[in-house]
């Protein structure tokens, strides 16, 4: 995984998990890797991952079985989609729009790309 310099590092890998519950790797039920396992693959301090999971547990996304580890809740994908979506359409999409009446793009154009 490579890190970029635009947003912290803990919301990286927490984006990180949600596109591995997302794509299927995670499904609902599955242990998620541990704290130092996650931290050993993508080379951060635990501290910094257990950062991630706490939000994601804040979120509902993943919770803990004590003494055995985390685990991917039962909506967690659709959770986070509905998360994301909301986030595209509230910061992407304004942007996008602004960019399409800049360049005097229309929507029939999009249509012509394929």
């Amino acid at each position: 995984m490579d890190f970029n310099g635009h947003k912290p590092i803990y919301l990286q890998i927490y984006d990180h998990v949600c596109e591995r519950i997302l794509s299927g790797e995670f499904r609902s039920g599955d242990r998620v890797m541990s704290v130092r396992e996650l931290g050993i693959e993508l080379g951060v301090n635990p501290n910094t991952i257990m950062r991630s999971f706490e939000r994601l547990q804040n979120k509902g996304i993943i919770a803990t079985k004590r003494g055995i580890g985390f685990y991917v809740c039962e909506n967690a994908r659709e959770m986070i989609l509905e998360e994301q979506k909301k986030e595209f359409i509230e910061n992407e999409v304004p942007e996008f729009l602004k960019k399409m009446e800049l360049y005097g793009v229309s929507f029939e154009d999009l249509t012509k790309l394929k």
